[in-house]
């Protein structure tokens, strides 16, 4: 499926040195103009340079680029981490005749290491003689941020208003250290609306809570989760309002969505990607609480890597989630067939179940309550061997 850049952007994608596999390390978007900038960022307490740059310069109607590298995070480096996110900013600024503090940054990778910023120095103004408008400069950028990722992630969305027609176009990065709220994961939506930034940090923190924050393999929260937005408005002179900004958030949501889940289906060692439907319950916040506690139960996790339909492993995380319900009420089905319900098992086909695990790269988990109407959907991954391995060579 292609996917094409908005309009008023340019993106590009390189290895500049960071990284000792030689894979693509340094990304850079540019808009033609300013553009409205909305952020939605980590809530772990130690969060990296490039986060506190970012949240202090959102939201905003100025934004002229984004400068995004992988394979170091400049995390933890204290003074010396500041200091080169800003520069970071200040280099790209110059590439495109922006002021330093018209630029938004990110870094993901290792924790605890400085950048090479005579690397940085030297690629930014290089990956800036790259910037253009076509698919392959689109998934460049896109590659440009990966870390232990298998493959690159985007995701558009079209919608046609009255007088134009609106591009959305999203790219993220993340496959481990991903847990709510946020996970260890990136991600830019670029669209050619025009948008004010009040509108913009109102829409990206409600999607952002449907999709980002549905999402678990590991339930380690990272140090540096970012969700921009960008709207330049090449494509709308006024900003949406009324039925035309509602049709653009829903189309925001989508995007989101899907770049939300190809982060727990490209999940480090993973063969499952798992969907957590909660419903009947008292609230949204009870429901994501037990959808997330199922998620990152790693009994839960193991049973489904090994095609094993151990309800009792499903309830029980239900049952310590920290929230009241009454034990009689639940019902769970997995990949459609009732194992439990109102409170007690069922006789179902276990081999049949089991091997509907097995065969397919999706699992459905769907437990149901009676205390209310309130819902909701979580993604996350098994774990295997193959995971353990990964994360434990990560750094040696």
């Amino acid at each position: 499926m292609s996917v094409a850049v908005p309009r008023g952007y340019k993106v590009a994608g390189m290895f500049c040195g960071i990284k000792a596999s030689k894979k693509l390390d340094l990304s850079l978007i540019v808009s033609e103009t300013p553009a409205a900038a909305a952020g939605v960022y980590t809530q772990n307490l130690v969060c990296a340079a490039p986060v506190i740059l970012d949240r202090q310069r959102t939201p905003s109607d100025q934004i002229r680029a984004v400068v995004i590298n992988s394979g170091n995070a400049n995390a933890c480096t204290g003074e010396r981490g500041a200091q080169d996110a800003a520069r970071m900013a200040e280099l790209a600024a110059q590439t495109c005749g922006a002021r330093p503090e018209q630029v938004l940054v990110l870094s993901t990778g290792i924790i605890g290491e400085f950048l090479p910023m005579e690397k940085l120095a030297v690629g930014i103004p290089s990956v800036a003689d790259k910037l253009a408008t076509d698919e392959a400069s689109l998934i460049a950028a896109a590659q440009g941020m990966l870390t232990t990722d298998t493959t690159h992630k985007l995701a558009a969305r079209q919608i046609k208003l009255a007088n134009t027609t609106i591009q959305l176009t999203g790219m993220a990065k993340g496959a481990a250290m991903i847990g709510p709220r946020m996970a260890t994961m990136l991600a830019v939506i670029m669209t050619d609306a025009a948008l004010t930034p009040a509108d913009a940090q109102r829409l990206l923190a409600t999607v952002v809570e449907d999709s980002f924050n549905c999402i678990s393999v590991d339930g380690h929260m990272s140090t540096n989760d970012t969700v921009l937005l960008l709207a330049n408005g090449a494509a709308s002179a006024r900003p949406l309002a009324g039925a035309e900004l509602e049709q653009f958030g829903q189309a925001l949501q989508e995007v989101a969505t899907d770049l939300a889940k190809a982060i727990p289906i490209d999940g480090e060692g993973a063969t499952h990607l798992i969907t957590v439907d909660v419903e009947g319950c008292a609230t949204r916040e009870a429901a994501r609480q037990i959808a997330k506690t199922v998620a990152e139960s790693l009994l839960v996790k193991t049973a489904i890597a090994g095609a094993d339909p151990n309800w009792g492993r499903i309830v029980s995380a239900a049952g310590y989630a920290g929230v009241p319900f009454r034990p009689q009420g639940v019902n769970l089905r997995v990949n459609g067939v009732q194992l439990y319900q109102a409170g007690q098992p069922t006789t179902f086909n276990r081999a049949a179940v089991s091997r509907s695990i097995r065969e397919n790269r999706e699992t459905a988990i769907e437990l149901s309550f009676s205390e209310g109407t309130a819902k909701i959907r979580f993604w996350t991954t098994d774990l295997t061997a193959e995971y353990v391995r990964l994360n434990a060579d990560y750094t040696t």
